[in-house]
């Protein structure tokens, strides 16, 4: 009995030697194989690095103010006997934009016209008797004060008269009517709102380090949400002579053409200043830059021979960088990079150093300075 089972278990254990020397020796074609295989090369879209020369700006965040804007109001007070134009109506200066009532008052100025007559008419036979030294200087005198104090009183009804026609002081475009027929209105009442809206002014603060670099006619270029994709040109108009202490900004003017109104009064906006200087810049695309906690990186491609094939291929080599400035869809390398070198612009964060690539430029993104994506 002990002689089978010793029997059993030598053959056993040859079955499982056989087994274990089976299983290293196809580990040992594996591992073989890796070593041989040669992984294909990655396909990336890929750009040259230049030297470009770029704008220098200075931005900041504005509100749009009207170069004239009123609320036209009564200056008296009055019935409201006719209305010269409609909400949102454009208006010329000297227009009539609200007649009141002026019955009273035309009435006082026939008798205050009458009077006027009649102390002429006294002045004149005072004045032709003081010839023949009939009456004294002195009826003189009071003939003619009397005679112009009946002028004045007639200039003074025809000026209360004109106050009672509301005209535009400037042309601009009028706001909603905020008055009706037949309403009788105090001194002060609002009628409507009266802006001019071409050109413009658009007002801003820039810190005050950048004081020395600012003055009158320098353009600048101005955006909002109200008008995307557009951009409005103008120019430095005035820069405040003060700093203001709280915020150290200064207060800076600029005056914009708005030609087909689409910026209102009190729009929030964005401008640039246009420095008149540029700037040498090393542009990349900014999809080429992998960013992170350590240090931010572009991958180099460099050519360099196959030590097996010995043909030349395209190998990446990961280069940390330093960032400056970013406009639109670039960010300008500041250190780290040389003209003329070529970067990976695509899909870095799944290569590596030494990983062997193809560019394939066909179905790269264009990239801007100064792109406007179409709304999604």
């Amino acid at each position: 009995m002990l002689k089978k089972l010793l029997v059993a278990a030598i053959g056993v254990a040859l079955v499982i030697a056989a087994i274990v020397y089976t299983k290293f020796d196809q580990f040992g074609a594996m591992g073989e194989a890796a070593e041989n295989m040669v992984p294909p090369p990655e396909t990336v879209t890929a750009m040259r690095v230049d030297e470009a020369q770029w704008e220098q700006l200075i931005p900041a965040t504005a509100s749009v103010s009207a170069v004239q804007g009123v609320t036209v109001s009564a200056e008296i007070g009055g019935r409201v006997t006719r209305i010269g134009f409609e909400s949102g109506a454009l208006t010329n200066a000297g227009d009539v934009l609200l007649q009141l009532d002026t019955a009273s008052e035309a009435a006082q100025l026939a008798a205050a016209e009458a009077a006027a007559a009649l102390a002429r008419a006294d002045f004149r036979r005072a004045r032709a008797l003081s010839q023949k030294n009939a009456v004294s200087r002195e009826a003189v005198d009071r003939a003619e004060a009397s005679f112009k104090e009946a002028v004045a009183q007639v200039d003074n009804m025809r000026a209360l008269i004109a106050k009672k026609t509301v005209r535009a002081p400037f042309s601009g475009r009028l706001g909603l009517r905020l008055v009706n027929l037949g309403q009788v209105l105090r001194e002060g009442d609002a009628i409507a709102s009266l802006q001019t809206l071409d050109p413009i002014y658009v007002d801003f603060s820039v810190p005050q380090q950048q004081i020395h670099r600012l003055k009158p006619g320098l353009r600048v270029r101005v955006t909002g949400d109200a008008a995307p994709g557009e951009t409005f040109e103008g120019e430095v108009l005035a820069i405040n002579p003060e700093v203001d202490p709280a915020t150290r900004n200064v207060r800076v003017r600029a005056r914009v053409a708005n030609p087909d109104e689409a910026l209102y009064t009190g729009m929030f906006v964005n401008v640039a200043v246009v420095l008149p200087e540029t700037q040498p810049v090393l542009p990349v695309v900014a999809t080429a830059v992998l960013y992170a906690p350590y240090g931010d990186s572009v991958f180099v491609v460099e050519n360099r021979e196959n030590a097996q094939s010995g043909e030349t291929e395209r190998v990446l080599r990961q280069q940390f960088v330093r960032l400056g400035r970013v406009r639109g869809d670039f960010v300008d390398v500041t250190d780290g990079l040389t003209a003329g070198e070529t970067v990976v612009t695509s899909g870095v964060f799944k290569l590596r150093s030494g990983m062997p690539i193809v560019i394939d430029n066909t179905l790269a993104p264009k990239a801007e300075l100064e792109p406007h994506p179409a709304e999604s």
